[in-house]
């Protein structure tokens, strides 16, 4: 080119934004190393001549934020966690921003630059997870992050906060087998979850204790909203020989199922008993009463926030992965079985 060379042209040569080279001029921090060192090389080669910088302005505070990834925001379970979460977060003088993942279980591409660019000190993974590369960039920032209900297998070393998921789904079963109930299914969330693989165990382990052999065919997967309890139950329903009771992964699932047995002609618990999972507000307001396994989960949002500000603060854990008990609710969702 001729004359003097532009942001433009540097920007086009290096193969990035105006704005990014703007930052890497300006030395800002949120700027990959990679990217840093080809502007650099670029603007040195092309003599690129560097604006004479003003006397900084006086830079207003700004407020501390942490960012909560989450799967989805349109449930109650979601609702819980948050509660507990902005509870802690605000008691610190700390503020909340928001990230739906949706169907996707790590954020976008542009989010870890939205986060670098807002100067977020810590980040909450709620049923979500990050890239490689996104977990590598936060620990060269030093950004800490805990985790709350791990997607898959996590390093024992990450920050994490759990469930007695294994409990919880052996007392939901124990509690339908005590009833006399031998054909007992179980409606899952996804199948490479953890919190779904402990609960299963938890099932399994229940029926060996009883010696009642497993059948494959009562054992679901899905996600953990209503429709898919509606689904799975209209599913178990048309076997040869249905079941009596059924174990949901969720309360979502459970009103699923309550809707397919109501279709059905089916009572609950007359005919079929349903125990459920997390105990969300509406769960005694059911009609009948739902019975279901207490999960914290405005406890365990609260737990999590109070860890990363502590690891924000430079703080050591005592241990990097807490867990939080379950406990059987019994209401008006289970009877005696009246077959077997």
């Amino acid at each position: 080119m001729t004359g003097k060379p532009t942001l433009a042209h540097i920007a086009d040569l290096a193969g990035v934004s105006v704005p990014t080279v703007s930052k890497v001029l300006n030395g800002h921090r949120d700027v990959a190393a990679s990217t840093r060192e080809q502007v650099e090389r670029i603007v040195a080669e092309e003599g690129y001549e560097r604006p004479q910088r003003t006397a900084p302005r006086p830079r207003r505070s700004r407020a501390a934020l942490l960012d909560l990834v989450i799967n989805e925001l349109d449930s109650s379970w979601a609702t819980e966690i948050l509660a507990g979460t902005e509870e802690v977060a605000r008691e610190h003088g700390m503020h909340l921003v928001l990230t739906a993942v949706h169907k996707s279980p790590t954020p976008d591409k542009g989010w870890l630059e939205s986060l670098t660019a807002r100067g977020t000190r810590g980040v909450l993974l709620v049923l979500s997870d990050l890239s490689a590369r996104q977990r590598s960039e936060l620990h060269r920032l030093s950004i800490p992050f805990v985790v709350v209900d791990a997607l898959g297998r996590q390093d024992p070393a990450s920050p994490s906060v759990g469930a007695t998921n294994w409990h919880g789904g052996y007392s939901a079963v124990q509690h339908l087998v005590s009833l006399g109930h031998r054909r007992i299914a179980v409606i899952g969330g996804p199948e490479q979850m953890m919190c779904t693989k402990a609960r299963l165990a938890g099932y399994h382990a229940a029926l060996e204790v009883a010696g009642i052999a497993p059948d494959p065919r009562l054992v679901r997967y899905g996600d953990f909203r209503h429709e898919q309890g509606y689904l799975h139950t209209k599913a178990l329903l048309a076997l040869p020989s249905p079941p009596t009771g059924i174990f949901a992964g969720s309360d979502l699932q459970a009103l699923g199922a309550y809707q397919a047995l109501h279709e059905h002609h089916l009572r609950v618990p007359d005919d079929v008993s349903v125990v459920g999972f997390d105990d969300l507000p509406f769960a005694p307001w059911t009609a009948p009463p739902l019975t279901t396994v207490r999960q914290p989960l405005r406890e365990m949002g609260a737990l999590a926030t109070r860890m990363l500000i502590s690891l924000i603060r430079g703080e050591k854990l005592t241990a990097p992965r807490a867990e939080l008990a379950t406990n059987l609710v019994v209401r008006g969702s289970t009877a005696t079985a009246k077959r077997a």
